[in-house]
């Protein structure tokens, strides 16, 4: 639950985050709804009573389910260079949104887009803590790049990747659990360990 204090807090970061999109010459799209609640569909066998499943279930699937429409809304935001026109701001916050409208920034600067995105696969919440005073999450990924392209608008052509650029490697994400659901805080790649 967010308390006064963390509402905040929040305020603090999402008002500095908003400085650093004028400095940049960025603008975001206008909030829209947070996810809504899974539902259980009821059950209509007459077994005998079980051990229910992980109660995390359902809060694992909502962290998972987050990080995949934060990747989804990062992938055409890189394919303009512009976070115009996606919904970043409702999946990403803090340092995962500063450093993407960084790169943003930066790949406009360069004139390039990319026009195939990287996958991440093996997607696995790795710890879940609902009693913190901000619930937190962390999960683990696979960049694969294989399916990766930049393209320089200014050359008309493609990028290539670097030589000694691993096709598959780690990537740790955390996200928190605030009003309005879980939102991802950081993405963190780690090139060198392999997936």
């Amino acid at each position: 639950m967010l308390t006064t204090r963390h509402a905040g807090a929040r305020a603090a970061v999402l008002g500095g985050l908003a400085l650093a999109l004028a400095l940049t010459g960025c603008a975001a799209d206008a909030d829209e709804k947070g996810p809504t609640k899974p539902t259980v569909a009821p059950t209509t066998t007459a077994a005998p009573a079980t051990t229910s499943a992980d109660p995390q279930t359902a809060e694992k699937e909502a962290v998972l389910k987050v990080f995949a429409s934060m990747w989804a809304e990062r992938a055409k935001a890189y394919a303009k260079a512009d976070i115009k026109g996606t919904s970043l701001e409702k999946y990403a916050t803090t340092d995962a949104l500063g450093r993407i409208r960084l790169d943003l920034a930066r790949m406009q600067e360069a004139g390039t887009v990319v026009r195939s995105a990287p996958r991440q696969t093996a997607a696995t919440v790795t710890s879940l803590d609902l009693t913190a005073e901000i619930p937190t999450a962390t999960l683990t990924s696979c960049v694969d790049m294989t399916t990766y392209e930049a393209y320089s608008t200014k050359r008309k052509e493609v990028i290539p990747l670097p030589a000694e650029q691993p096709l598959r490697y780690a990537a740790s994400t955390t996200l928190q659990k605030w009003d309005d659901g879980w939102i991802v805080t950081t993405y963190t790649p780690e090139g060198k360990r392999s997936c």
